[in-house]
């Protein structure tokens, strides 16, 4: 289905979603000021086209044992599609790439890697990322805190 035009309405659904997700129907109609069953409708619309693409929980990761992010600048050696290609690939499978990012500039690609120690980051360096072909150089930085992350997008 293809992107519908999103009109305030729609824009008010997905604000007071990303705000909270587990909203009933009943509490999400009144606060952007519909009766449930057409807010109901408006919610699967835009789930079926894909502007609601899922409903997540937020964890803390340093209550899970994993107080870790890394930040990975990747060079590869070469940008051909299908080098680009394997690349993506083989950072899909790996479950501590919590983001990774196509880039422009001296890098190709911006990775945050969460794990639970120094050691855990340097098995995944030695085990998985310089196992690939392809990588010219790896350029490392550690988060020293967090500032604010979030999932919402600004909603204008």
């Amino acid at each position: 289905m293809p992107n519908p035009a999103l009109d305030a309405i729609d824009l008010k659904i997905i604000a007071a979603l990303q705000k909270n997700a587990k909203a009933t129907t009943n509490d999400l109609a009144e606060a952007v000021g519909l009766s449930p069953s057409p807010c109901a409708r408006r919610v699967r619309i835009l789930e079926s086209a894909g502007v609601i693409k899922g409903y997540t929980v937020v964890v803390d990761q340093k209550k899970l044992g994993l107080p870790i992010s890394a930040f990975a600048s990747i060079k590869l050696e070469r940008q051909r599609e299908d080098d680009l290609d394997r690349f993506s690939q083989a950072v899909l499978r790996w479950p501590e790439v919590v983001d990774c990012y196509l880039m422009t500039g001296q890098r190709d690609y911006l990775m945050r890697i969460v794990v639970r120690d120094l050691e855990a980051y340097e098995r995944f360096i030695k085990d998985k990322l310089t196992r690939l072909d392809n990588i010219a150089s790896i350029e490392s930085s550690f988060a020293l805190g967090q500032v604010k992350r979030s999932e919402a997008l600004p909603i204008y």
